[in-house]
């Protein structure tokens, strides 16, 4: 591993202890040194690791509009990559920023880009799909695609249920619930 992966490595998991003590600030500082680092020697997978991390942090700040372009850049740098899961992943990222912004048009498209990356992929993990799902189920339903939103929320349940995800499942119940009131 390279010297500077490993550099990398120590900001982020610097940041990640300051993020799980809630120490937002702190993660964020350590992750524009890795970003500046990153940007300083080309190192494409570091900086993409990175940007999502520094998103993360400005999504738990409250600064949606600052996290999506961190997030978008680091999806043009998966497309680059053959890491079809993390692309898949991050662009799930993108979309649930784009919906919490009322963007819905293009988080729509993203939902269904990452699915369908995750649906075509043998190695995705039903948790990851599920949360995919439930961010295109929860945007169906603002939408006013209810159908749609309940066969996609039944889905994200019985994905939640087969690995024991008991928030999900929870919540799932209600949406499900909800859908069927309205």
């Amino acid at each position: 591993m390279p010297a500077m992966s490993s550099e990398i490595n120590a900001i982020l998991l610097t940041a990640r202890q300051a993020r799980n003590e809630k120490r937002l600030q702190d993660a964020k500082c350590a992750l524009l040194e890795g970003l500046a680092l990153c940007r300083k020697t080309s190192q494409q997978a570091d900086l993409a690791v990175t940007l999502k991390a520094l998103g993360q942090i400005e999504r738990d700040m409250g600064n949606p509009a600052v996290a999506l372009p961190l997030y978008e850049e680091a999806v043009t740098i998966y497309r680059d990559r053959d890491q079809p899961l993390t692309l898949a992943h991050t662009i799930r990222h993108v979309a649930d920023v784009q919906r919490a912004l009322a963007r819905t048009e293009a988080a729509e498209v993203n939902y269904r880009e990452a699915l369908a990356i995750y649906r075509g992929h043998p190695e995705t993990s039903p948790l990851d799909l599920a949360n995919a799902i439930r961010g295109l189920a929860i945007l169906a339903a603002d939408i006013g695609k209810k159908e749609e939103a309940r066969a996609l929320w039944q889905e994200a349940h019985d994905l939640y249920a087969a690995v024991n995800m008991e928030p999900g499942v929870k919540e799932s119940s209600r949406r499900l619930a909800l859908l069927a009131s309205s």
